[in-house]
């Protein structure tokens, strides 16, 4: 029974290891790449779409109002 058990604690052991390099390597990557998009949005900024303003709409009712009349 002791020597299984001590197999049971390496196995254990191993794969606490193992899943512990996993997280340290995938929260490594995560901070790499952070940084690189960090870089990537200096070098290619994103643009901001218009925003369509009351004025824009009030045009664009009194267009189709004026085209609805002409009918």
């Amino acid at each position: 029974m002791n020597e299984t058990f001590a197999q049971g604690i390496a196995v254990m052991c191993i794969g606490m290891t193992t899943v512990l390099a996993f997280l340290c390597i995938a929260i490594a990557a995560m901070h790499i790449m952070s940084a690189i998009v960090r870089k990537l949005n200096l070098i290619f900024p994103a643009t901001i779409p218009q925003v369509n303003t009351q004025e824009d709409d009030n045009i664009a009712i009194a267009v189709l109002a004026a085209l609805l009349r002409r009918k």
